[in-house]
């Protein structure tokens, strides 16, 4: 049986978090995997399968840690740390420290090295010099990999974009278990939604990327036009004292909550009357495709995300400025215009079955 070694900064809340423990808890049917993390801990570490073997570099979560010490850990990861050895694939399953790591010279040459990238890259990039430098320096470091595995085409692209077509690629879509999608929307939760109300769900960690305050700034215009709705953002993040502060000076604690971190999102989402991720830039996102999952209404901004719902009707991608959202959001909510289907949008099972299949392909 094949060795597998799955490597990620660590198993907290998160989009590619959640792909990876649901991909892993099929795969460990057929192959002998180990997670690799960084920090240990994490909300997601109690759902891995028992057969999974879990190793962390270092023993407490990442919030645990100083600045001083994120910093010394940032250079032994660079300089000094290895990645486990003796498997016959190691997989860099999120961007960053973790592909840095897995991408250094293993005893046994023999290793399969693969890179996952869910995000545009060219984000975290300016024009500086510093910031030229590192683009050279990860260029050179995926050139490491033999295949890297994009989330979808839009990023691809990007990625192409910054640093040439020159890799071994593939696009393969996040894999999700829709089996417990389902059944966790079903389980029994206290949900704050009156039905007079239109209710609006978004799942998004309270981060700049994901533009809260942006939607804080729309909601008050919509309300100050007389349409009446309330949002409740389920996550957690640094910026969450800040965007509370601006939820209390503009006067909206009755129509916009921050409900922090649930464990169990699902049935907030299936008893919301719309989905809304209006991020600045976004990957494929997979909250989106729990909501289609949901068969929910959907509202997201124009960002690579969009591919998500290309063949689902009941959604509308907006223009990504807060005038274009907030256009976009009035006509929504006041004329319903994502109407619903005589038939729900059919859920099709066996494009799970076959991004399974394109990941047991490339191990």
């Amino acid at each position: 049986m094949k060795k597998i070694l799955f490597g990620i900064t660590s198993l907290t809340i998160g989009g590619a978090e959640r792909v990876l423990v649901d991909l892993v808890n099929e795969l460990v049917k057929d192959y002998e995997i180990t997670v690799f993390t960084i920090y240990d801990g994490g909300e997601l570490k109690k759902d891995l399968n028992d057969k999974i073997k879990i190793i962390s570099l270092y023993n407490k979560p990442y919030k645990e840690y100083s600045k001083l010490q994120h910093l010394m850990i940032s250079l032994k990861l660079l300089f000094s740390n290895k990645a486990p050895e003796g498997y016959d694939t190691r997989i860099a399953f999120l961007e960053g420290p973790i592909t840095r790591l897995f991408a250094k010279k293993s005893k046994d040459d023999k290793v399969k090295k693969i890179a996952w990238i869910h995000t545009d890259l060219t984000r975290f990039f300016s024009k500086g010099i510093k910031d030229k430098i590192k683009s050279n320096l990860d260029k050179n470091l995926y050139k490491k990999y033999d295949k890297i595995v994009f989330v979808s085409e839009d990023i691809r692209n990007k990625f192409n974009e910054k640093y040439g077509d020159n890799f071994n690629e593939t696009v393969i879509r996040n894999y999700l278990n829709y089996e417990s999608i389902i059944k966790k929307s079903n389980e029994k939760a206290t949900i704050p939604y009156n039905k007079n109300d239109i209710n609006i769900v978004s799942v998004a960690r309270l981060v700049e990327q994901k533009a809260i305050d942006r939607f804080i700034n729309v909601h008050l215009k919509l309300e100050q036009d007389g349409i009446h709705s309330k949002v409740y953002i389920i996550g957690d993040g640094p910026l969450r004292y800040q965007l509370q502060k601006q939820i209390d000076n503009l006067g909206e604690t009755e129509n916009f909550y921050l409900l922090g971190e649930k464990s169990n999102p699902y049935p907030y989402i299936k008893n919301a009357d719309y989905f809304c991720l209006l991020s600045y830039y976004e990957g494929y996102g997979m909250v989106i495709e729990e909501a289609k999952i949901l068969n929910k209404k959907i509202i997201i901004t124009d960002i690579p995300a969009r591919e998500c719902v290309q063949n689902y009707d009941k959604s509308i991608v907006l223009e990504n400025t807060e005038n274009g959202i907030y256009k976009g959001l009035k006509k929504v909510l006041s004329e319903d215009i994502i109407k619903e289907n005589e038939t729900d949008n059919e859920f099709n099972s066996s494009e799970y079955q076959a991004i399974l299949e394109q990941v047991k392909t490339i191990i």
